[in-house]
């Protein structure tokens, strides 16, 4: 539909005076665009689970353990490949601290019931490992947790079309140059840059990196088809994930990419400083300290469409410090480190999810125009990765506390392709969903899938339980745990209401005045929407 809309408004131009093409373009944008591409939102219950599949081994001097922080779609890098339903191709990085590319052909994704990667099919290398960067990239430090955004953007204008583009960070870092282009053969780069992204905080704009809507570019940033931007741990990008939109095309020749719009900022940029200026104002709904929106892409699918971001969400308490609860303070004395596997320092809490954020694309079209301030969009919606994982939670030996990567999306084919990383031993898995819409399924655009569903990890528990829930619509949530004889001995949520998707919250197994439980068997009851759900908790102590 978006096709035969375009050609069809080229075909009529061409025979009407200039002023009335100019009040018809106007009037089509302003009635007809929320049709075609901005006007309603996917939901979560629109991702449809295909499955999972596992990287290949490594090559060329590199590997696929600790990997996948960056991956792009390739429409065309499986021209012979069979007609799967899968097509095209994948650019990932490999092993984070080598951060070399790969291509990899991508297998029909399985789901196995038992979580066993034995049962997955396997990638194969097109392209073996090669580092894209020249000496121009010589600042990057591999011991300084280095970041990488890729996206493979195949038109548009004459230095984005067919390129492979790009953005480099790291830990620390203060007003560095970070984002370019290379060619998609990667033993022949042809690199260029690294380039400034205007004046912009690097703790906000070099992580992910994916491609615009095209409806929504046309419509809010004409020729800025690239989104980018990175969720810096500990509020150093402010209290949520930042994001830009910029014209690949618009390099002044100080070496600064110019046409730059801010989307997301929940905080204020101030160049001088280096860092973000906080605001509790200027905050994401449910923020966490150990929070890590390590992903992003931007979906459409018919006249649907959404921005999400994918990373791991803190749960229940957090502090920075040690894994064993130890909080190393700003200013000393220092407490010892503890002992391995507990001595990795950084953003920690009580335990972790995976989620998937979605944002309405209007409300970052509002952020344009200006009716909007970057901190005010929320999130709509969030769906729960836990169930998909083949290894949630933390992993304190491998120090592994970041359960996602990247993500990327086919946007011929509604294909959203997922990192879960070290799952495979050391090694990534791909995860991948197929978005269904009402209109591909028939169903009334009003219509919902409906979706009620309770659950609790671990359990049996000691210290505490996630508790997670998923809502088909906007209900009135009453969430409450019983013992056995049906008394009430927490109240989690009271009658609240609350969107549609997963939420998720923590118990520590307390009573409603703060008296931990004795070991038993409780009953949690979820109520909403005139639907009722029961499970057992069992504490140990």
């Amino acid at each position: 539909m978006r096709i035969w809309i375009r050609m069809s408004q080229r075909a009529v131009c061409a025979s009407i005076p200039l002023q009335i093409r100019v009040v018809s373009i106007v009037l089509f944008l302003c009635i007809f665009l929320p049709a075609i591409g901005c006007g309603q939102r996917i939901e979560p219950e629109f991702f449809v689970y295909q499955g999972a599949f596992r990287l290949p081994e490594g090559s060329n001097g590199s590997d696929w353990n600790f990997s996948a922080t960056a991956m792009t779609f390739i429409p065309g890098g499986d021209p012979s490949g069979p007609d799967d339903g899968f097509p095209g191709s994948i650019i990932a990085c490999g092993h984070d601290q080598q951060m070399m590319l790969s291509e990899i052909l991508i297998p029909v994704p399985v789901i196995s019931p038992e979580k066993n990667p034995e049962d997955l099919n396997t990638a194969e290398t097109l392209q073996p490992f090669y580092d894209i960067r020249t000496a121009a990239y010589s600042f990057i430090d591999p011991y300084n947790i280095p970041v990488l955004g890729i996206e493979y953007l195949p038109e548009a204008t004459d230095l984005s079309a067919g390129k492979l583009h790009f953005c480099w960070g790291q830990h620390i870092q203060y007003g560095e140059p970070s984002h370019g282009f290379c060619q998609t053969t990667l033993d022949q780069p042809q690199t260029a840059g690294p380039w400034h992204l205007g004046n912009h905080n690097n703790y906000t704009t070099n992580d992910y990196l994916f491609e615009v809507d095209p409806v929504w570019a046309d419509a809010y940033a004409p020729g800025q088809r690239l989104a980018t931007g990175r969720f810096r741990e500990g509020v150093w990008s402010g209290y949520g994930p930042a994001l830009y939109v910029y014209a690949p095309d618009s390099l002044e020749s100080n070496g600064t990419l110019e046409a730059i719009t801010p989307l997301l900022l929940y905080g204020e940029d101030d160049p001088d400083l280096g860092e973000i200026v906080l605001s509790e104002e200027m905050r994401m709904d449910e923020y966490h300290l150990a929070d890590d929106w390590s992903g992003g892409a931007w979906l459409s699918a018919y006249e649907y469409s959404a921005v999400i971001f994918a990373g791991t969400k803190g749960l229940g308490n957090g502090w920075y410090g040690f894994s064993d609860g130890t909080v190393w303070p700003y200013e000393g004395p220092y407490p010892p480190v503890p002992p391995v596997p507990h001595d990795s320092r950084g953003y920690w809490a009580d335990s972790i999810g995976a989620e998937i954020l979605f944002y309405d694309p209007e409300d970052l079209g509002r952020v344009t125009n200006g009716t909007m301030q970057p901190y005010e969009p929320q999130p709509y919606a969030a769906l729960d990765l836990v169930p998909y994982l083949y290894n949630p939670g933390y992993d304190y030996w491998r120090g592994k506390r970041h359960l996602l990567g990247a993500c990327c999306f086919d946007r011929e084919n509604g294909i959203v392709y997922l990192a879960e990383r070290i799952a495979d031993e050391d090694k990534s898995l791909i995860h991948v969903w197929r978005i269904e819409t009402p209109t591909q399924t028939g169903r009334s655009g009003d219509s919902k899938i409906q979706t009620f569903f309770l659950e609790s990890y671990p359990n049996p528990f000691n210290a505490g339980t996630v508790i997670r829930y998923t809502l088909s619509s906007e209900s009135a949530v009453r969430l409450c745990v019983y013992d056995l004889r049906g008394r009430e001995v927490r109240m989690l949520v009271s009658n609240k209401m609350q969107s549609g998707g997963s939420h998720s919250i923590f118990w520590e197994g307390e009573s409603s005045q703060g008296q931990p439980l004795p070991s038993d068997v409780y009953l949690l009851v979820l109520n909403a929407s005139q639907m009722r759900q029961t499970i057992k908790l069992t504490l140990l102590k």
